[in-house]
């Protein structure tokens, strides 16, 4: 049985935190059940709080520049530290040296390391040697299972009869993950049996029960393991909104996630997230990002379900222009628009029970 919390967590994202390449960090300071998360380690924003710098709503998890100083945070609060769990989500998901030094030192302090990255501690030979020395368990949470492990699309999928909704994006590392998670709190908190379908490392970090790691798959069961898992949380948990979250984007030359999501998963309707001020892809510069216009058009065309909604990241958007870029936003599409980390979910939430009722 997986029991949660695992333990208390040092996150570590230096050089990181509040940049694209954090968004693992960031989603475990907003919000996880697998960890109690007590601190995040990255030297740019010592002494501060890590909500304030991501969300600007302080959240009490300070950030730090070293390991020992978030060692002794842990120790001084009589709870001492547990985990080290790499926050890091660069390109092509490797470790650079300076983070691989920083994992050692961990080690040594007898942390069990959880790591998210293509770069396996696991397959680190010395990582590998200290780590049984020390006692401390290592889990790559991308490393492939078995090929006997895995499952081929059957069409099951079809059976699940409650509302499927997936959030897909513009483009990679924009907020869809983070979104899902406040649909299914808003969702929960509403009276609504809700479920979670992580389709990426950091939901798994995050504690989603009914997870997969769709970029570790042999790429002829990735639609097989999507259908597995929004059927496995149909039938055992017997939800009234199965939540699933998006990869990439459609249109990203690196990153076209989505197109398995909508033919295996088969949503009811979609919820895509957008970045307004972002021109380009992330991390690709030269390859502009189409049109939202376009995009949802696409995936209407693809799924033959309505996006139901835009949800806005506010990346290099002043706070008190968010309203207004919404506003225009929906007079473009004739859709709702609203940020969920600043406006709230409430909008949203009207325009999914509004597709409950349908159903």
């Amino acid at each position: 049985m997986n029991i949660l919390p695992n333990g208390n967590a040092i996150i570590y994202s230096e050089g990181a935190f509040n940049t694209t390449n954090g968004k693992t960090a960031h989603g475990l300071v907003r919000f996880t059940e697998r960890y109690n998360v007590h601190s995040v380690i990255d030297s740019k924003y010592e002494g501060q709080d890590a909500g304030k710098v991501l969300d600007k709503k302080e959240n009490g998890i300070p950030i730090f520049a070293s390991i020992e100083d978030a060692i002794k945070f842990s120790q001084d609060k009589g709870e001492p530290a547990t985990h080290f769990v790499i926050g890091l989500a660069p390109d092509g998901g490797r470790l650079d040296p300076d983070a691989r030094v920083d994992v050692l030192k961990a080690i040594g302090f007898g942390l069990h390391l959880d790591s998210g990255l293509h770069d396996f501690l696991s397959d680190d030979p010395e990582i590998v040697d200290l780590a049984f020395q020390a006692g401390v368990k290592i889990r790559d949470v991308r490393k492939p299972v078995s090929r006997d492990e895995l499952h081929f699309f059957t069409g099951k999928i079809e059976r699940v009869n409650c509302l499927k909704i997936a959030v897909l994006g513009t483009d990679s590392a924009v907020g869809k993950r983070t979104t899902a998670w406040v649909v299914v709190h808003a969702l929960r908190n509403a009276g609504f049996k809700t479920e979670m379908i992580g389709t990426g490392q950091t939901a798994w970090l995050q504690g989603a029960k009914y997870s997969i790691i769709m970029d570790s798959l042999i790429n002829d069961f990735v639609s097989g393991e999507i259908e597995n898992a929004v059927f496995s949380a149909w039938e055992e948990s017997n939800p009234d909104v199965i939540v699933i979250e998006g990869q990439g984007s459609l249109m990203n030359p690196a990153y076209p996630g989505g197109f398995e999501i909508l033919a295996a998963g088969r949503p009811d309707i979609i919820i895509l997230q957008h970045a307004p001020a972002r021109k380009e892809y992330d991390g690709f510069p030269g390859y502009f990002i189409q049109s939202l216009e376009k995009q949802i058009k696409i995936i209407e065309m693809l799924s033959g379900k309505p996006v139901a909604a835009v949800t806005v990241n506010h990346e290099n958007i002043p706070y008190e222009k968010i309203p207004s870029v919404c506003e225009q936003i929906e007079k473009e599409t004739g859709l709702p628009a609203v940020d969920v980390l600043v406006q709230g979910a409430e909008k949203l939430l009207g325009v999914i029970k509004n597709h409950l009722n349908i159903r």
